[in-house]
Formats: structure tokens, sequence, C-alpha cells
């Protein structure tokens, strides 16, 4: 990776670790103070929203940084684009509140939807200046936007949720946090952009794709919400819409500012493709070594992550934490083609990735959620993702000219070292005693948990590292880092 790449990363990966802070805060004081239908409720909301912001979304942070060539012109016809869909976006939010709340039998959505409403309207005013931080690589500069967002919705959130003790305190901590997020993107970005359209066509022209994997991305994502939201009601829904977060946490929050990152850097070698090729190995073996293991430790420690982050009364969340980790191995070992795939200029091939993902992820949900539940639903994703691997591997090989072996290369020895830690911590790691009923009494267990995870990988790793020949890689990258600190 090079230099400017590895300090974008830091800085996208020091974000995500502050929000993350932040976010386990805000999550650990929700969840004691809210129920899981509250966020089951929110969530039926958030669908819907969901749902309407695919037809709209246009991509256009992706489709500036991709353009080399962007000019004022370019930055004025994307903030209108964004306005005009935004505005679009909360009308037809507005309209649609009365018949979801039909849809799903709860009453309680049409003035939820309302408020979204309105908060879609206002995030469509974002000033598009703040993309020049990432297209010039001024990530400090994105750091400190992004950070402070993440600030603004906590300080609201929060203290809403010890007032209100209800679903409100999500749905207004959402909106007052973006009307503040959209302030801010003015006061730190001098860009004023205008009203303009003259460039939208061929803007449009490259963003299609872009708006047909968004597609693709809400049915991922979604589209179990739709089956459990009608057939298991909000608190079951709240449950698995939890479990998925926290158990996505390390592809979220760990691999995906480091993708964030990368594409900009991947869009200046683009013209470049052997380095381009050595950048996307480098990267690729970096974000296996920290995030497979990651998500295994998350399926391994869920019992102990359960009790002491969100309480008994999410004791259902166990199991689907389990299973959904899983799903998120796959997750973090694809993360880092589309942005390879976009910065070439093909992001249709990742689209026909999508869409046969999306395929087999509809069919196990309508085969497994009736009959198996919330865990059906789960069990959904990981049967898809795994049907889709293979299919995904040709194509990034026949694109980026990446060989089958120096892809497996990056990734068989974080998969070995994660296998050889989940199957060491079930059979010798902690166990949760069948009277623990509070955070205190699975903290301990949690913590030897983690300590063994970490040995037991990093123990591993190294001996498969020193058995393969020492080869160049993540490996001798921290290797050389963690020398030049010591001395």
């Amino acid at each position: 990776m090079t230099q400017s790449t590895v300090r974008g990363a830091l800085w996208m990966v020091s974000f995500k670790l502050l929000e993350r802070g932040l976010g386990l805060i805000s999550t650990l004081i929700l969840a004691r103070l809210l129920l899981p239908k509250d966020f089951g409720i929110v969530a039926m909301a958030t669908s819907v929203l969901a749902l309407l912001e695919i037809f709209t979304a246009f991509g256009m942070d992706t489709v500036l940084i991709q353009r080399q060539d962007a000019t004022p012109e370019h930055f004025n016809t994307a903030w209108s684009l964004n306005v005009l869909a935004g505005c679009l976006i909360g009308a037809v939010v507005a309209l649609l509140a009365l018949p979801a709340s039909h849809f799903y039998h709860e009453p309680r959505l049409l003035p939820v939807m309302c408020v979204l409403a309105v908060s879609a309207v206002v995030g469509g005013c974002e000033n598009i200046g703040v993309v020049l931080f990432r297209k010039q690589l001024r990530f400090d500069r994105e750091f400190r936007y992004l950070i402070t967002k993440k600030l603004m919705a906590f300080a609201v959130t929060v203290p809403l949720a010890f007032w209100l003790r209800s679903y409100w305190a999500l749905v207004l901590g959402t909106f007052i946090g973006r009307l503040g997020a959209v302030s801010y993107s003015y006061l730190i970005q001098p860009f004023r952009p205008r009203f303009s359209l003259r460039a939208a066509s061929e803007m449009l022209h490259f963003s299609k794709w872009l708006m047909i994997q968004d597609a693709l991305l809400f049915l991922r994502e979604r589209s179990a919400t739709f089956f459990i939201g009608r057939l298991a009601g909000p608190a079951a829904l709240g449950t698995f819409t939890v479990s998925a977060e926290i158990a996505n946490m390390p592809g979220t929050e760990l691999i995906a500012p480091i993708n964030r990152a990368l594409l900009p850097a991947y869009a200046r070698l683009a013209a470049d493709p052997p380095a381009l090729r050595r950048e996307f190995l480098a990267s690729m073996s970096g974000i296996a070594l920290l995030g497979i293991p990651a998500v295994a430790g998350v399926a391994l420690a869920a019992p102990f992550i359960v009790l002491v982050a969100l309480g008994p009364k999410w004791s259902a969340a166990q199991p689907l934490l389990e299973v959904l980790a899983f799903y998120g191995i796959s997750q973090v070992v694809l993360s880092n083609s589309y942005a390879v795939l976009i910065a070439l200029g093909r992001p249709g091939v990742f689209t026909r990735m999508g869409a046969l993902f999306v395929s087999l992820q509809l069919a196990g949900l309508i085969a497994l959620t009736p009959s198996w539940g919330v865990l059906g639903a789960a069990w959904a994703c990981v049967l898809a993702s795994l049907g889709s691997l293979p299919v995904n591997f040709f194509y990034i090989a026949r694109h980026v000219g990446v060989r089958s072996g120096e892809f497996l290369g990056a990734l068989w020895r974080p998969l070995v070292s994660a296998t050889v830690m989940y199957v060491t911590g079930r059979a010798f790691g902690p166990k949760l005693a069948a009277t623990a009923v509070s955070s205190i009494d699975a903290l301990l267990p949690l913590l030897g948990c983690v300590a063994l995870g970490a040995a037991t990988y990093t123990a591993s790793g190294l001996l498969l590292w020193l058995a393969a020949g020492r080869p160049a890689g993540a490996e001798a990258w921290l290797l050389r880092q963690l020398r030049a600190r010591l001395r």
C-alpha cells in the first residue's frame, strides 16, 4: 500500500474507532432504556425510506471522485440532483406513511414517517463540497467532518432517550442530527454550490450503474426487514436489526473506512494495471488480516456480548449474532472489490455480482423465513453469501488481473488462523454460567474470551507466516512498523 493510502486508511479507521466508541456507548444506553419493539418500529419506517432512496441515489460523491477532471459545474450539478432527490423522497415518504402503517399493522408508523420525510429533504441539501476532502486525499478534514456529525447525533439522541423513553428518541435524534450535520457541512467547506443541471446527462450516464447497485444493496440489506416485520412484528425485527448491526460491525466500522480511503487511491492508479493489481493485493491482505478475526471473534463471544452490551431482555439476539457473524466474513472478503471496480469504471460488473447475491438471498428468505422465523432469515443471508463467492472471485480475477493463487495467498493465513481461534475458544474458552443474568456476570468471561482469541490468532498467524517462508504482505508490513516503533 502506498504511503498516502496508509495515511488515509489510518485516518478513516481512527474515525470509525471513535465513532464506534460513541456508537457502543449509545447502544448500551438505548438498549437499556428502550425495548426491541422501539428499534423495530424505527426499522420499519427507515426501510420504506431506504426503498425510496434507491430510486434517487445518484452516487454523486463516487462519480466526482472517479472523474479526475471534475469541474465546479460537475459539483453544482451533483448538489442540485441531490436536492431534487431529497425533496422527491420527502414527498413520497409522506404519501406512503398511511399505506405503510397498514402493511405492517402498526399505526405508530404514520407520524414517524412524516418526521423522516422532512429529514430526507434536509439531508439532500448537504454541501457537496465535502467530497473534495476525499478527492484531494485530505482525510484529516474528512475525519473532522465525520466525527463532528457523529457527535451531534449522539449528543441529541441519548438525552432524548432519557427524557422520552420511547422510539421517538431515535426518530427525533435522526432528524436533529441530520439538520446539524447539513449546517456544519457549510461551515467546514468554503465551496458554495448553486443550482445547475448542465452536466446532468454525462454524470447520470455513469451513475445509472450506481443506482442499480444501490437498489441491489437495498434488497441485500433490507429485504429481510420486510419479511420479518410483516411475519413476526416489531419486537422480532428490532432484535434482528440490532444483531445484524453488531455482527457487521467489523465490516462497517473497521473495513469500510479502509475502503473509503482506497477508492481515490485506486482511481489514481486505474491507468496503471500492474500498480493497481499490487495495491489491490496488498490492501486485500491487510483487510483480511484485520477483518476476518474480528468477525470470527464476534461469533465466538456472542453470548457474552449480548449480556454485557444489551442486557438480558435481548437474549433472543444471541443465536442471531452467531449466525450473522459468519455472513460478515464473506462481506469482509469482498468489500475491497467494490472500490477497485468503481475505480476501473466498471460498476456494471459489481452490479451483476450483487444481482446474483440478491437472487440467492430472496430465494432463501422465501424458503426459510415462514418456517424458521428470524433465524431462518439469518441463515438465508449466510447461504446466499456462500453461494455467490465463487462467481465473485471469477469477476475479480478477470477484471483486476489477479490470479486465483494470488488472491488465495492474501486470504488463506487469516482464514486458517481465525478458524483455529474459533475452535480453540469453543473448546477451551470461558463459558457463560447458567445463573448469569447481569452484565457484571458476563464481563470477566468476555475479557477472557477476547484475550484467548487474540493470543490464539496472533500465535497461529505468525507460525503460518513463518512456515510459508515469510512472504511479503500485511504480516511483514505490521512487523516492520512494530520494529520501527520499538526502536
